[in-house]
């Protein structure tokens, strides 16, 4: 999928993911994507709700895209959209997927470019898709994400204890060595090498804390639908 920049503010053949949608007027969609080129954006789908609708069946997450649009206000004109297959998602990682999904639509800025984090959401749906170490995937997607926002894990002194408050990590001075997050693991963190099993684990409650910081302590939508789910 190739990028071309158009005159008069348009864009053709952008490569995207869908990440949602919402109804606008009778017969339209806004939908917020996820570009390689310009980051985050939302599109006016005319009529994608008619049954005729050249978006019809189109405008689904985690299928690779290539959308074309115009316009030079913060919502742009859908114009075109091209279907460059489909990701086979087994039941079991959706809502994974879609946890992925909302994270990026709370958390990330609109129109600035992320062609890192593209590739990394693209290759955590191909991970999942193909069950190779999806949790390990997820947590690194997450880092990612954290990390195109500023909030990544920084250099920090080997052999001591951290914890994360208010935004920052901070080396335990005051508490016994047995608290807090090694520096190792923080480390595998930083440099995504983080092991399946107990790490991992460990790794996943730490970073939804950190997200949660940066949600305002407001709850994850699919988490809650997962918890639920998990009842019955």
């Amino acid at each position: 999928m190739n990028n071309q920049r158009e005159p008069d503010n348009r864009v053709s053949h952008q490569p995207a993911f869908v990440l949602h949608t919402y109804p606008w007027k009778e017969t339209s969609l806004i939908v917020d994507v996820l570009t390689r080129d310009y980051g985050r954006l939302s599109l006016v789908a005319r009529g994608a709700k008619r049954p005729m609708s050249q978006y019809r069946g189109m405008l689904c997450p985690f299928c690779p895209l290539a959308v074309s649009f115009s316009g030079k206000g913060d919502i742009k004109i859908l114009t075109k959209c091209e279907w460059h297959g489909t990701l086979m998602l087994p039941d079991t990682v959706l809502m994974s997927a879609f946890y992925m999904n909302e994270i990026l639509v709370r958390l990330l800025p609109k129109r600035e470019p992320v062609p890192k984090l593209f590739h990394s959401y693209f290759t955590t749906l191909r991970n999942l898709a193909d069950k190779n170490k999806p949790h390990v995937s997820l947590r690194i997607f997450e880092l990612d994400l954290l990390e195109t926002l500023g909030y990544g894990v920084p250099e920090l002194r080997e052999g001591t204890n951290y914890q994360f408050v208010r935004g920052d990590w901070i080396q335990n001075t005051q508490t016994p060595e047995s608290t807090g997050v090694a520096w190792y693991t923080l480390a595998a963190m930083r440099e995504r090498r983080i092991k399946e099993g107990a790490q991992e684990k460990e790794v996943k409650g730490i970073i939804r804390d950190v997200i949660s910081f940066y949600l305002d302590d407001k709850p994850v939508n699919t988490r809650k639908i997962l918890s639920e789910l998990k009842k019955f």
